[in-house]
Parts: C-alpha cells; structure tokens; sequence
C-alpha cells in the first residue's frame, strides 16, 4: 500500500519568517507545530520513494525522513520554493552514481536548464505531458493559473482504483482547469492564507475560504489543504469544510 507524506507545507517563504514577531512565526520559532518548510510531498511504495518538487528545504526534508537515496522527481513549476533543491539532489546523484529522473512540463524544462545550467549532467529531464506511469500510478498533468506569479501545473494520479490530486500554487481556476479535479478520492490543494484581503489581481494562490467553494464544485471525498503562510497558525480554530484537514510537516496518508 502506497503512502503520502507531507515533507514540507510552507508556502515560498516558509514559516517562521526571519522578520516576523507574529503569533506564529514566534511559536515556530519556538520549534512549535507552525514550522513549515516550502511544500513537497512524497509517495513511498515500501521499496522506493517518488517525490513532487525539490524546493530549497529539499536536504532537511529528506534527513527528517532518513531518506538517503531519490531518484525520481515530478516537478509542478520553476519557482525558486519548487526547483531549489535541484543542486543538491544533482550533486547526490553525481555521488550515488547514478542518473536521477526528473519529470516535468516540457515548457518548464528549459526554464530550469537555463537556471541551472550543468543539472543535465548528472540528471534525465523528461516531459510528462502526454502522461507518464511510475510504480503503477498513471499520471496526467495540466497548466493551471497561478495569479499574477504567471502559471504551474497539477497533477492527478490515478492506481488500482483510486485517484488523487496534487495542486498547490493555483488560484481563479476554470472548468477546463478543475475538470480533471471531480470526483478525487484526495485532493490535495494549495491555500496560503485562511482569508487573504489582498486585490485578487495581486494574488497567486487560493485563500481557504474559496477553496471551500472550489471543493463544492469538484466534490473530492477528502481535501488536505497546503502551501500555507505564516497566516495560518495552528493553534487557531478555523471554520473549514469537514472533509479537509491542514497538512502538517511528517504528516502521512495511506493511498488506498
């Protein structure tokens, strides 16, 4: 039985922010349940692990879980909290000997190759977007808006039955966008604040209170929501639909 786990459920500044005195940054700060770093996620079959996005947590997320060796990684986007990793995990292929699997859009490859420009010599940059299926989950991916930060992509994965979503930096999106969202048994969504008052014109990623309107359309039998700023804090009681739980760092899912 496959198993997610949530290696990190920050958005792209993480929590605490070096900055902030807020009530959850200094609870974070206090090594506290608000400590988030740049969102990943991992699935582990038992034998081998397939990991969405490298960010630049990526060597603390994988010593958190006693991960030594990764060698496959589905990417949603290039921005720095999604693809900061990738050096790291570059050079640990150049040491492990052998060629890493990165999967990813074919118009954000070259984005990444022109970030980072010697990444090709130690790992396989591979389009997905026709589909791909790694350890029997068959894979699709889909442009999705994000806001005024330009566009990311989601994925929905489908094995033996069940079918999940992982979507974190979205926002606005419209049916051709959702379609391939109905009916998930698991939805996993990106929500960085619980209600952002910010113009809708300077935003990136849903607030939660519109992505209660979002799961009423795509009607997932369960929402893990992530992606999360220093707005959210923990300790606070929310009003959420009672489907969905807040993703916390470590925290695991069975995919069954």
């Amino acid at each position: 039985m496959d198993t997610l786990v949530f290696l990190g459920t920050g958005d792209a500044m993480g929590v605490p922010r070096v900055y902030c005195s807020c009530d959850t940054c200094t609870e974070a700060r206090a090594g506290g349940v608000n400590v988030r770093l740049r969102s990943s996620v991992l699935i582990d079959n038992g034998s081998d692990v397939l990991v969405i996005d490298c960010g630049p947590d990526w060597r603390r997320q994988m010593e958190a879980q006693g991960i030594r060796n990764m060698r496959r990684l589905l990417i949603t986007h290039a921005h720095f909290d999604h693809i900061g990793g990738l050096p790291e995990w570059a050079d640990a292929c150049r040491w492990m000997g052998y060629r890493g699997e990165m999967y990813a859009p074919a118009e954000v490859i070259p984005i990444i190759e022109r970030q980072y420009p010697w990444l090709g010599s130690h790992i396989d940059m591979i389009p997905c977007d026709d589909g791909i299926t790694l350890d029997g989950w068959q894979i699709d991916t889909w442009k999705v808006c994000h806001g005024k930060n330009g566009y990311s992509y989601a994925y929905r994965l489908e094995k033996e039955g069940y079918s999940w979503v992982y979507c974190p930096d979205s926002i606005s999106l419209g049916p051709d966008e959702t379609k391939r969202m109905h009916g998930a048994d698991l939805l996993v969504l990106g929500t960085s604040f619980y209600y952002e008052a910010a113009e809708l014109s300077t935003r990136s990623v849903y607030d939660m209170t519109e992505a209660a309107e979002l799961l009423k359309i795509v009607k997932p039998r369960r929402a893990v929501y992530t992606h999360m700023s220093h707005d959210v804090n923990f300790l606070k009681d929310y009003t959420l639909p009672e489907n969905v739980t807040l993703a916390r760092t470590g925290m695991k899912l069975k995919l069954s």
